[in-house]
């Protein structure tokens, strides 16, 4: 059973991102602000749902959620900032999309720069204890899902479709094959012996 929120003084929003481990591809963030009430049996963390149930989640927390928003971070800034800010920035940018402002921010993990004039607190896992940040979770999962895909469309040779970026064997067999393309991220050292196609 999940809290819905961290504290309840404020409106509060959770959030979460989505693909910083990746080999490929932005980093997504999403910003949620749940009604107090909001229940759904299968809200978790991202990682610990089914793809087919997250997808339903993601219709759920859209239609009911007071407030959400989603940003992204594309490769060329991971790759000049770094992906700890470049997570961070994305957080900030759906944070600034909200329609409805919030009064304070639950952050999943322990780093965070501060959003200007919005309190916020940093909660280890927090996406498996706070549904806002679960249901941030969910939605910053599926829409990157949804854009590597895309992507997965032009570079079939990665098979993004299936692992979203993610340094699986297949993949990292894949880049050996075919070298990186432009939407790998330089910064990571992949593999420093395999050629940049682009």
């Amino acid at each position: 059973m999940l809290f819905n929120s961290f504290q309840n003084e404020v409106l509060e929003a959770g959030c979460d991102e989505a693909g910083r481990g990746c080999y490929a591809g932005p980093v997504f963030a999403a910003a949620v602000i749940l009604p107090k009430d909001f229940y759904h049996e299968k809200l978790n963390d991202s990682k610990q749902v089914l793809e087919k149930d997250r997808e339903l989640l993601r219709i759920v927390i859209e239609q009911e959620a007071i407030g959400y928003a989603v940003a992204s971070v594309d490769v060329e800034e991971i790759d000049s900032i770094n992906i700890l800010k470049a997570s961070i920035k994305a957080m900030h940018l759906a944070v600034k999309a909200l329609k409805i402002k919030p009064g304070f921010l639950a952050i999943d993990g322990n780093r965070f720069t501060p959003y200007p004039r919005i309190k916020h607190t940093c909660v280890i896992k927090g996406d498996g204890l706070y549904a806002n940040i679960a249901a941030a979770s969910i939605l910053a999962k599926t829409y990157r899902d949804a854009h590597m895909r895309q992507l997965h469309a032009s570079y079939p040779r990665y098979d993004w479709a299936s692992n979203k970026g993610y340094g699986t064997p297949f993949h990292r067999e894949a880049i050996k094959a075919f070298g990186l393309c432009e939407h790998h991220r330089k910064s990571f050292n992949i593999h420093p012996e395999i050629p940049t196609l682009f």
